[in-house]
């Protein structure tokens, strides 16, 4: 049981959504408003979707006027140490020292490399966010004579002149899940910010234990190290527990909604300062906390899937039930189905997420069409089947096996965001928030074996093919399968999916 006894903060991560701007600025100003203590917002650079990070947080700071801002997490890959130094320093001294620093050691390493950026190791990646952190210190550190001098695995700094030095001590956040980041956390930084939805049973007490010790051997103490969470459930009483007996100083609503971001800041935020307060003072009675302390949706009476799916505003591509083979692989009437969904309101990022899926899934069709020309143009002589065999071995189906999880790095790859996911994600976590949803993704995962097998017949096929030109049949077959397995594959994990994703959402694991 550990409460290192930070007084509370309470902030909100917000969606840097490039689509509506205006919109993003007006929530950072409402959240000024109402009192709530910190912005963030998430740093994906690579995705053109999002505003730049670090242009909104220099935007917004000069249209508020208290609030602290941060970035949750900065992409270390992408923005080198000494820049980024310079840059939250001068936006800190301009902004009153309102800015504050959080960092990650980046994970979605394709599109960071399509930007420009170096693939890591996990131990370059460690290394980076540790190097980068001796640099930045060094450069605000204008009372020390002399240049900035770094000869680090990852970066080097020759001479570098110091300053300018910001206008408070910044402190450095890590967005660490791993040993050896939870490590530099605790020798090296002054805050741990991970998110809840990424964490398994006990991970907070087994970091904070990695942390505490770290801080000792390094002559620190464990109270030096603020700890943040990024949230997705706002009860004040589990939130005073996490204070309590995890250390949590700095509460982080996920939120795009101002009404939901309203009520964290007005009713939850208070009730569980009252319950801390009381808990530190040694017992008394526990407040009477608002009946609306909670501001998760409210389910009333069940509906159909065609009013959830209006509401949601995101409609599933429906299955036209046509097949271009007589035979299927599975049974198609023994699939599971997720219960009907009660009626609730869901936000826009609710909305966009499960319009994501959607749009992956219309990447894999559309790469589905380029398999059924490759197959034509082999079968009209315009290409070899070597050459087709190469190009559908690139597509993302392919690359993938179809494995468990295997959509999830295909989702990462094409529509990266906050809450994007990495390989083998979206399965568990949806399987943890919605147990209910078990016996459907038990059977998504198995058509996604099959699926992996009918990818292995086309290409056994295409070989065959090489030995014997001329024979097409059981090419057709191969690609006329494929074609029937996963049309209606996607088309049944879209139906089933949709809903519980805009409903629990989508998480990235970090480093």
């Amino acid at each position: 049981m550990t409460d290192y006894g930070h007084e509370l903060k309470f902030g909100g991560f917000l969606t840097p959504d490039a689509g509506d701007p205006e919109r993003v600025v007006d929530l950072v100003r409402l959240a000024e408003q109402d009192g709530l203590d910190l912005v963030t917002f998430q740093d994906h650079p690579y995705q053109p979707a999002f505003l730049d990070t670090w242009t909104l947080i220099s935007y917004v700071a000069a249209r508020t006027e208290r609030i602290t801002l941060a970035g949750n997490v900065l992409n270390l890959p992408l923005r080198p140490p000494s820049v980024l130094a310079r840059s939250v320093a001068s936006l800190d001294r301009l902004s009153g020292g309102r800015i504050e620093l959080g960092l990650g050691a980046g994970g979605f390493w394709e599109p960071i490399k399509a930007m420009g950026g170096e693939q890591r190791t996990p131990g370059e990646a460690v290394a980076a966010v540790d190097e980068a952190i001796m640099i930045m210190r060094e450069l605000w550190d204008t009372e020390q004579r002399g240049g900035v001098r770094v000869r680090g695995r990852i970066y080097q700094v020759e001479g570098a002149k110091r300053g300018p030095a910001p206008a408070h001590r910044i402190g450095v956040w890590l967005g660490a899940y791993k040993p050896r980041m939870l490590e530099l956390t605790g020798r090296a930084a002054d805050g741990w910010l991970p998110s809840l939805s990424y964490l398994q049973p006990g991970d907070l007490t087994r970091g904070n234990k990695i942390i505490d010790e770290a801080a000792e051997a390094a002559g620190r103490a464990p109270s030096d190290i603020r700890r943040l969470l990024n949230l997705d459930r706002t009860r004040p009483e589990e939130l005073a527990e996490l204070a309590l007996t995890e250390g949590i100083g700095t509460f982080i609503i996920t939120v795009d909604d101002p009404n939901t971001l309203r009520r964290f800041a007005a009713e939850t935020a208070p009730a569980v300062r009252e319950l801390v307060a009381a808990a530190r003072r040694g017992g008394g009675p526990a407040p009477d906390l608002p009946p609306s302390a909670d501001p998760g949706p409210v389910a009333t009476v069940p509906t159909t899937d065609g009013e959830v799916f209006d509401r949601l505003g995101v409609h599933p591509t429906p299955d036209d039930g046509s097949r271009l083979l007589p035979d299927q692989p599975w049974d198609e009437s023994a699939r599971p189905h997720r219960a009907i969904a009660p009626k609730l309101e869901y936000d826009s990022q609710g909305s966009a997420v499960g319009q994501h899926l959607i749009d992956v899934h219309d990447h894999l069709r559309q790469e589905l069409e380029t398999v059924r020309d490759l197959v034509q143009q082999v079968k009209q002589g315009t290409i070899e089947a070597s050459r087709a065999r190469s190009v559908i071995n690139d597509l993302t189906m392919r690359q993938n096996n179809w494995a468990i999880g295997a959509y999830c790095a295909s989702y990462c790859r094409v529509v990266t965001q906050h809450h994007t996911i990495e390989d083998r994600s979206m399965f568990p976590h949806l399987r943890s928030a919605d147990p209910e949803l078990a016996p459907v993704l038990d059977r998504l995962a198995e058509e996604h074996g099959v699926i992996h097998e009918v990818l292995e017949e086309l290409d056994r096929r295409l070989v065959e093919h090489l030995k014997a030109p001329g024979e097409f049949t059981e090419l057709q077959h191969a690609v006329d399968r494929l074609t029937d397995t996963l049309r209606s594959h996607l088309s049944y994990e879209e139906r089933e999916l949709v809903e519980p994703l805009a409903r629990v959402g989508m998480y990235q694991g970090q480093v």
